[in-house]
């Protein structure tokens, strides 16, 4: 049962991306009809990549931080186990770390101008995904 729970809290996440995304694409619809000048549609939409690439710079450091907590935690419990349980999560907190590294890498693009979308959303899948792996482990 613990799966299906995992599966919704999955769905659901795809299903607020998704939303976010249609809410961008039905705004960009709205401003590109609206009757403003080409200058002005052009700062509107701007300001909305701006204002949508701030929001994802925001979950990806949210990411960021509780992946570093659950890394810790995670390398407790690891000090305590033996044989396979050992391995399986040592692998699983390397994975974890790997994600981690990839969010600070992507946060730094971002920084510097050079981030592109889908690097932006694989760092915020790939930290999201670590972090559920290690805490359906820690759960156990």
């Amino acid at each position: 049962m613990a799966d299906r729970g995992d599966k919704n809290g999955h769905l659901a996440e795809k299903f607020a991306i998704g939303a976010a995304l249609s809410a961008l694409a039905g705004y960009i619809a709205g401003i590109l009809t609206a009757p403003k000048s080409g200058k002005e549609t052009r700062e509107d939409i701007a300001h909305t990549a701006s204002e949508t690439y701030s929001a994802a710079e925001k979950e990806l450091k949210k990411l960021h931080t509780e992946l570093g907590d659950v890394i810790a935690e995670a390398g407790d419990r690891l000090s305590s186990l033996r044989g396979k349980g050992e391995k399986t999560l040592d692998e699983a907190v390397n994975k974890g770390q790997k994600a981690k590294d990839k969010a600070r890498e992507v946060l730094s693009s971002l920084h510097d101008g050079e981030a592109e979308d889908k690097d932006l959303k694989k760092a915020i899948s790939e930290a999201t995904k670590a972090i559920e792996n290690l805490r359906n482990y820690l759960k156990k």
